[in-house]
């Protein structure tokens, strides 16, 4: 098995992670309502999805 020949410094290693990092995810616009929704999912507002109405959302006055 193969061993490292010298130990790898705290700033060498931190070099090499600086990668690693979470990235945001990607939002799109309902077509009818206008607010930002995750692709191919549901709109939260509104109930529609492909232009259909998926889930029944009733209106508070």
């Amino acid at each position: 098995m193969a061993v490292p020949f010298r130990k790898i410094s705290k700033t060498r290693g931190r070099m090499r992670r600086t990668h690693y990092k979470i990235s945001a995810n990607g939002l799109t616009t309902c077509p009818k309502c206008g607010a930002p929704v995750r692709p191919h999912r549901v709109c939260k507002e509104c109930g529609t999805y492909k232009g259909k109405d998926v889930v029944k959302k009733e209106e508070t006055k």
